[in-house]
């Protein structure tokens, strides 16, 4: 058919929608050279008309045509309305599979809308006449054969972010002016929300795009126009002749409103130019509270959480058992309109219609009383995308009821099914308008209309608190909630004074004596959600949490959910966003779920989820500390203070005469090593070291380095609240005697940096002093040195250690003390007493080699000399030599060495790997390839209980 033939035919056409729509969509398929319906797919699987007609009630579908992937399509007669065709597509787009095109037509006009999820809906407008036009013609086709060149290039996360950077810049204008933060806050939600109302038609006629543009010619009158706007959304009322209906909900709770300026103004004129209707408020909240909280503005333009990540946990406890419970219902009343349409009486059949209607009732009535609450709820990511899925489930709930042949309800799921706890009260006002938003995108994207008689229903239910600590002293109460979903706050126990206060600190510990004060602050919520879920006051909750809870006193708070509930979905180590900057978490969902329901970790089922969130029943971290091991690993030094100095500090100290004492300042200025110089270059740095125990008074005999720690460490030690720390401020604060006495026998020790992405052994000579980011091993035989470095520790120290972002942690305790060494090679064991042993002598010529090429490839002869040190006795200076040399020398680093993993490197570790499986019995295996990882560790597991239960 060519155009204008298609153009002549259905211009004169007059007969109703009914009798003509699938006669126009077979000839637009001939016009644009594509099959129709039923020549294309006779059964009707993917590309049909009367999509949904199937349901028991017979008659229309849910679209008059639906191709499975590209588009809904419905028709209206002449000039109907396509607002109204296109709201009733919406509201079936979840049972069609939401298409991601919705194109309805009246035979005069195609109308076609964009509906993928993330982007900003466009509209495309084809008259009849157009389709004269070949672009016109391809623009329609491409909704049959490739609809992504329909999707629009604009996504709704950067309409976010420039809508927040607009706002950002409003905010920091009103502070810079002197106004109250809080005050700011307020003011520029209540704009943000003017500017998304009027976008979806809640405030009538571009009544606030006039305001700002009459404001523009004199920034004066908007302070005075403000206020009169945000009275009459408070209740209801009149701007001029216009009328403006009740909003309420807390947001207009007055009609305060702060003066602008001529820039301010520019930035609201920009800021108005922009898609309100379709911010995206999963990440909304976030943006915004960076924008208009002081203490956030640094994080403007970090990363953010996006709403993926939000349903791993959403997802599992919100919408699967929900979802199972509707497929159990639902099969309870497909079953009793079958029994109706059996029955033999009307009475029969009435009672059966009817038990199929109080089933569906009861469920809706379930939905509309569900709880999910975020006891840390930010700014309402977590609250939003929950009451979306509640939404969803509700919507899917009424369309499968609908095709079961009962009447579908109005949605009531609402904004009050969710509740927050929030101690922050910018991201608490936040939360609420991300939530509102939400409610009313929703409704408007599913083809209802948004509430009325107020607007926004009173957000009380988000509360502006803390969460964990009442003021009493005592644990603070959650609202009555079916579940708990969140990101409760990321604090180490170190940093838990410094950041929250000792008085506070303290009283939370007192207030959950059974939490370890060593935990991390997340432990409290993970604690409190599983109290809870004991008390039948939950069912289930799903939270985020460092990826240090698998370990360390972190663990125990998993190991009481495993044992009263169990973990019944878990991400172990996934990345995520905290205060703009990436970090590594666990995802952790526990309590309540039906029988029968898998467990899954990490995206597999397994049998279980044990509290180190490892699967298949082999938890090792129950693993025992041997005495084998003890008295042999230390963490380093802790300065707590500018102890260190740079080399030019300190040859000048070295440079210095004898003090007053006799002595030199060589016995208390010397090498210092952290775990940088370890995994990239040495930074070549000293520390002032007064020992263990040196009075003040000998301390001061070493005039100039005593001088520069008093003045250096002393204003800062007298600040902190430890007594220790502040009565012997010119020691170090962890001194570490046990690491001095261990390691001072031997002419070289091991380190090991506590934080790294590769797991890592490095020699040290005597006299350089490790800091607390290295662990110190008082061992200097090779042997040692090579079982430390094999694979079979590698990958015990990974999964008995918890992680910082992609960097595991190494600990004396967890890592190296539950670590059983082969039989006979053990730690406890002086070197010389395995000189002789064959396994321990394969291995030390392995670990030689090892560390012999990496050495060489450091510090090759050709790029560096040596020169000796200031000091007799410690190891001579690493130094380029040239600028050519220095250049390649800096690119020269362990962590470069083993992310690129050279040949030669592999094949040194492989001949230590196949060394050490011999020590232990298993060079068979290792050679064949039957040691798998899980069984590596299974083994080790094995040996480690064993060794525990000889030692009582």
């Amino acid at each position: 058919m060519t155009p204008h033939g298609f153009i002549g035919k259905w211009q004169n056409v007059q007969l109703k929608e009914r009798s003509a729509s699938q006669a126009h969509f077979i000839d637009l398929c001939r016009l644009l050279g594509v099959e129709d319906p039923v020549t294309a797919d006779p059964k009707g699987d993917w590309f049909t008309f009367e999509k949904g007609a199937g349901k028991t009630t017979g008659g229309e579908g849910w679209a008059d045509v639906w191709r499975k992937g590209c588009f809904a399509w419905e028709y209206k007669g002449r000039r109907k309305d396509l607002t109204a065709a296109f709201a009733q597509l919406q509201q079936y787009a979840v049972a069609l599979e939401n298409p991601p095109l919705l194109i309805v037509s009246d035979m005069d006009r195609i109308r076609i809308h964009t509906n993928w999820t993330n982007t900003v809906q466009q509209v495309h407008d084809i008259a009849l006449d157009e389709l004269a036009d070949g672009a016109k013609r391809d623009l329609l086709r491409a909704a049959f054969t490739d609809p992504d060149r329909l999707r629009p290039a604009k996504t709704r996360q950067g309409l976010t972010e420039e809508a927040a950077r607009r706002f950002a810049a409003l905010a920091q204008n009103l502070r810079r002016r002197g106004h109250e933060p809080h005050q700011v806050a307020h003011f520029v939600n209540r704009l943000i929300f003017c500017m998304f109302a009027e976008d979806v038609g809640l405030l009538p006629n571009r009544m606030f795009q006039r305001m700002i543009e009459q404001a523009h010619r004199n920034p004066a009158m908007f302070q005075t126009h403000a206020a009169t706007l945000f009275a009459a959304m408070q209740g209801g009322g009149m701007v001029g002749f216009e009328q403006v209906e009740w909003f309420n909900g807390g947001l207009f709770d007055n009609a305060d409103a702060l003066p602008l300026e001529a820039e301010d103004v520019a930035e609201l004129l920009a800021a108005a130019a922009l898609d309100w209707s379709e911010i995206d408020p999963s990440i909304m909240g976030t943006l915004f509270e960076r924008g208009l909280d002081p203490d956030k503005r640094s994080q403007l333009g970090a990363h953010y959480t996006d709403r993926d990540k939000i349903m791993q946990i959403v997802d599992p406890v919100v919408v699967r058992p929900l979802l199972a419970e509707w497929d159990g219902v639902r099969a309870d009343i497909a079953a009793a309109l079958d029994r109706a349409a059996a029955a033999r009486t009307p009475a029969a059949r009435t009672r059966a219609q009817n038990a199929a209607q109080a089933s569906h009732s009861a469920f809706l009535e379930r939905l509309a009383r569900f709880r999910v609450l975020d006891p840390a709820c930010g700014s309402g990511n977590f609250l939003y995308l929950s009451l979306l899925a509640l939404k969803d489930i509700e919507h899917r709930v009424n369309l499968d009821a609908e095709s079961l042949g009962l009447p579908r309800g109005f949605p009531r799921v609402g904004p009050e099914c969710v509740l927050g706890i929030e101690l922050n009260p910018y991201a608490a006002e936040l939360a609420r308008v991300s939530v509102w938003i939400g409610e009313i995108q929703w409704m408007r994207r599913n083809g209802f209309e948004a509430a009325r008689n107020p607007i926004l229903r009173p957000l009380a239910t988000i509360r502006n608190r803390d969460a964990v600590l009442a003021p009493d002293g005592t644990p603070a109460d959650w609202p009555e909630a079916d579940v708990v979903v969140g990101n409760p706050p990321f604090l180490g126990t170190k940093r838990m004074y410094s950041s929250m206060g000792v008085e506070y600190t303290t009283a939370l510990r007192k207030a959950y004596p059974d939490i370890s004060p060593f935990s991390d602050l997340v432990c409290w919520w993970f604690a409190q959600a599983s109290r809870a879920i004991q008390k039948r006051q939950l069912s289930r909750a799903g939270l985020v949490a460092t990826n240090s809870i698998r370990g360390g006193k972190n663990r125990l708070v998993l190991d009481e959910i495993e044992k009263s509930h169990g973990i019944f979905h878990a991400w172990s180590d996934e990345p995520w966003v905290v205060d703009g900057a990436s970090v590594r978490v666990s995802l952790v969902c526990f309590g309540q779920i039906p029988a029968g329901t898998p467990s899954i970790l990490d995206g597999k089922e397994v049998s279980r989820i044990e509290s180190d969130l490892t699967g298949g029943g082999l938890n090792i971290t129950k693993a025992g500390r041997l005495k084998e091991n003890r008295g042999v690993a230390y963490v380093g030094t802790v300065k707590s203070g500018r102890f260190d100095l740079s080399r030019v500090e300190a040859e000048k100290l070295l440079s210095c005469p004898m003090n007053p004492n006799g002595r030199p300042n060589a016995d208390v200025v010397i090498p210092w090593r952290n775990g940088l110089d370890l995994v990239r270059r040495s930074q070549d740095k000293w520390i002032i070291d007064f020992g263990i125990n040196m009075p003040v008074a000998e301390a001061q005999l070493y005039e100039a380095p005593f001088a520069i720690v008093e003045e250096r460490v002393k204003p800062e030690r007298m600040k902190v609240k430890r007594d220790k720390y502040r009565n012997f401020w010119w020691l170090q604060a962890e001194p570490c005697s046990g690491m001095r006495s261990a390691i001072r026998e031997f002419d070289r020790f091991v380190v090991s940096p506590v934080l790294t992405k590769h797991r890592l052994f490095v020699w040290l000579p005597r006299g350089i002093q490790p800091d607390h980011q290295l662990i110190a091993i008082a061992r200097d035989d090779d042997t040692t040195f090579g079982i430390l470095h094999s694979r079979f520790h590698e990958l015990w120290s990974l999964r008995m250690g918890t992680s910082l972002e992609d960097r595991p942690r190494y600990t004396p305790s967890t890592t190296f003390e539950t670590f059983p060494f082969p039989d006979g090679l053990t730690p406890d064991r002086p070197a010389g007493d395995y000189a002789a042993d064959p396994r321990a002598q394969a291995i030390a010529a392995a670990a030689a080699r090892l560390n012999e090429l990496r050495e060489n490839w450091l510090n090759p002869p050709d790029l560096v000399r040596r020169v000796p040190e200031v000091v007799p006795g410690y190891p001579d200076r690493i130094l380029p030599l040239d600028a050519r040399a220095e250049a390649e020398l800096k690119k020269r680093t362990l962590t470069n060495l083993y992310n690129a993993r050279p040949a030669w490197l592999a094949h040194a570790h492989a001949a230590l790997d196949g060394a050490v499986a011999d020590a232990y019995g298993w060079g068979e295996d290792w050679r064949a390839g039957r040691l798998t990882d899980d069984e590596i560790l299974s083994r080790l597991f094995r040996l480690n209980q064993a060794r525990a239960a000889r030692q009582g």
